[in-house]
C-alpha cells in the first residue's frame, strides 16, 4: 500500500520542521514537499501532485486564505488541513479558509514546554485526520479528541474504520409521527460547512429550540455561531448556561464546554458542565443527547452530520429507544462518514439523506410533530 503523500505549507522553518519530523515517523505517511509560502505551493501541488496539503494561514507573498481559494478555483480537490492558532484572529482566518474551501484544521502547539511536547502534540492532532481524509484500505483511525482539551490530553484513541470498510447503513423505519420539542445536532470534520448547508436550507425558522455540538475549541465556537446566524431565517448564538431555549434559536456548544438540557424550573433551559470529556471529546453529542432525552423523552429529533470517530451514536441508541426520530448525512456528502456512519451501519438512522435534503427532512418531521409549545415540560 503506497503512502499518503503529503506537502507541508508554512513560512515558519521551525513549524516546517516540526509537522515534517512527526509525519516521516509514521509509515503510512510520506512527506513529498515543502513550500514557505502559498504561491510556491501552488506551483509544488502542480509538481508533486500530493495526496493532502497541511496549509499555514498567515504567509507573505500569499496567505493560506487566499492559496486555498486558488487551488480550489483550479479544480485541485485534495483535502487541505489548516494550520492555525488558539486566538480570535486565528479563529477568524481559520473559517474563513473553511468557507474557501479548506477541509479540517488543527492549532499550532503553541505554549507547550518542549520540543517533544510539541511533537507529541502535533502528532496527536495532525495524524489521525491524515489518515481519515485520505483513507488507505489497511488503515485503521485513531481519533483523537478534536477539540481544545485534546491539546492537552493522553493521546487515547479509538478504532474507526475508514468510509470504504463501513458496512452499509441499515434501513430503520420511519417511526409514527410524533410530538418534538427539542431538535439535537452532532458535527466534528467538515461541520462548519454541513452546518452552514443545513441552516441555509431551512425555509423558516425552526417551530423548536435547536442545539448543536461542532467539535471545536473555545473562541472559534462563538465566531461559527456569529456566522451561522447570518445564512438562515433562525437566529444563531453560543449557548450560556441556564439560558431559556427559544424557538427559532440554534445553541451552539462552546468550545471545550458540554452541553445539555436542565428541567429544574419546569422550563427547557441551556445547562454547561465541566465533566470529563466522552468519546475523547468535550463537548459532546453523546452527552447532549442523553441531556435531551432525559428531558422530553421521545419528544426529540437528531441529526448527525459529517465527522470523525463516533460521538453521537450512543446518544442516538438513547434517542431511538425513547421513540424520537434519527437523520444522518450520507456517505458521499459527508467529508468523513465517521459519526453518521457509525448511526447508520448501527441501524440507529430512520433516514440516511444528502447534506442538502436536511433542511427539508428536519422540516418535514417538524410539520408532521404535534408537540406543545416549546418550553412547557411535561
Amino acid at each position: 500500500m503506497s503512502p499518503i503523500r503529503v506537502l507541508v505549507v508554512d513560512d515558519s522553518v521551525v513549524v516546517r520542521r516540526i509537522v515534517s519530523d512527526v509525519l516521516r515517523q509514521d509509515r503510512r505517511i510520506e512527506v513529498v514537499g515543502i513550500a514557505a509560502n502559498g504561491r510556491l505551493a501552488l506551483t509544488k501541488v502542480e509538481q508533486l501532485q500530493p495526496d493532502l496539503v497541511t496549509m499555514d494561514v498567515e504567509m507573505p507573498e500569499m496567505n493560506g486564505i487566499e492559496t486555498v481559494a486558488a487551488l480550489r478555483a483550479r479544480g485541485d480537490r485534495m483535502p487541505i488541513i489548516m494550520f492555525s492558532t488558539l486566538t480570535e484572529r486565528g479563529a477568524t482566518a481559520t473559517l474563513d479558509a473553511l468557507a474557501a474551501g479548506a477541509t479540517d484544521y488543527v492549532t499550532k502547539p503553541t505554549g507547550t514546554a518542549s520540543v517533544h511536547e510539541a511533537l507529541a502534540r502535533v502528532a496527536h492532532d495532525l495524524i489521525p485526520r491524515i489518515l481519515a481524509l485520505v483513507p488507505r484500505n489497511e488503515d485503521v483511525v485513531d481519533v483523537p479528541a478534536p477539540s481544545a482539551h485534546a491539546a492537552h490530553a493522553a493521546p487515547v484513541v479509538e478504532h474507526v474504520v475508514p468510509p470504504r470498510h463501513a458496512a452499509e447503513p441499515v434501513a430503520r423505519p420511519m417511526p409514527p409521527a410524533h410530538p418534538v420539542q427539542l431538535v439535537v445536532v452532532a458535527s466534528s470534520t467538515g461541520g462548519p460547512d454541513a452546518l452552514t448547508r443545513v441552516l441555509r436550507g431551512l425555509t423558516v425558522p425552526p417551530p423548536v429550540p435547536v442545539l448543536v455540538v461542532q467539535h471545536m475549541p473555545p473562541v472559534f465556537t462563538r465566531q461559527l455561531a456569529a456566522r451561522l446566524d447570518r445564512v438562515g431565517p433562525a437566529t444563531v448564538v453560543e449557548a450560556g448556561d441556564d439560558e431559556p431555549l427559544l424557538p427559532g434559536h440554534v445553541y451552539i456548544a462552546p468550545g471545550d464546554r458540554h452541553l445539555g438540557v436542565d428541567t429544574r424550573t419546569g422550563m427547557l433551559r441551556t445547562a454547561l458542565d465541566d465533566s470529563p470529556p466522552i468519546n475523547f471529546c468535550r463537548p459532546a453529542a453523546d452527552v447532549l443527547f442523553r441531556s435531551a432525552v432525559r428531558a422530553v423523552r421521545g419528544e426529540l429529533l437528531a441529526v448527525v452530520l459529517t465527522g470523525m470517530g463516533v460521538d453521537g451514536r450512543q446518544g442516538c441508541v438513547e434517542v431511538v429507544g425513547a421513540g424520537g426520530t434519527v437523520l444522518v448525512q450520507d456517505q458521499p456528502s459527508s467529508v468523513v462518514w465517521g459519526m453518521p456512519g457509525a448511526v447508520a451501519t448501527a441501524g440507529l438512522a430512520h433516514r440516511v439523506l444528502p447534506v442538502d435534503q436536511i433542511p427539508a427532512a428536519v422540516e418535514d418531521v417538524l410539520t408532521h410533530a404535534t408537540a406543545e409549545p416549546t418550553g412547557a415540560h411535561r
